[in-house]
């Protein structure tokens, strides 16, 4: 049985994609400048959305690592779904414990969700994009020199 290889993403999809991390974190971002928060609240918001994003991304490679075969460990695996359900859990304890309106907190639960979901979207596209190129690349590094 031979592997099909992903077709390469639309225009329109990876420009969609790129617009939803855009439209999601910056208006996170923008939405914490103009806040009244503490500086120290605003950096616990900002800190959630980096290391979110970098959640996300981890483990969207590491399930189509494991999908096309690439070895991965159980223990990065198992980090990678720890650390994007705990950004998400921060995010909510952090919420709901702020003295925000409901309509702000709703602002950041979504632009943050966005956001995530923008990301794994964006790095698939990056991932298709690439092999669609150059099938060969396979993106693991085969140890010799």
């Amino acid at each position: 049985m031979s592997k099909q290889l992903p077709q390469r993403p639309t225009g329109a999809f990876i420009g969609a994609s790129w617009a939803a991390i855009f439209i999601g974190a910056g208006t996170f971002l923008i939405g914490l400048w103009n806040s009244a928060m503490q500086l120290n609240e605003r950096g616990y918001y900002f800190t959630l959305l980096m290391y979110g994003l970098f959640a996300a991304v981890s483990l969207q490679k590491s399930v189509r690592d494991r999908l096309e075969g690439v070895r991965v460990t159980g223990i990065y695996f198992a980090l990678c779904w720890v650390s994007l359900l705990l950004s998400m859990l921060l995010l909510t304890v952090g919420l709901w414990n702020a003295t925000l309106a409901p309509s702000e907190k709703g602002f950041y639960a979504m632009s943050f969700v966005l956001s995530l979901f923008a990301a794994v979207a964006v790095q698939k596209n990056v991932r298709d994009v690439a092999l669609a190129e150059d099938p060969k690349d396979t993106f693991v590094d085969s140890g010799k020199q």
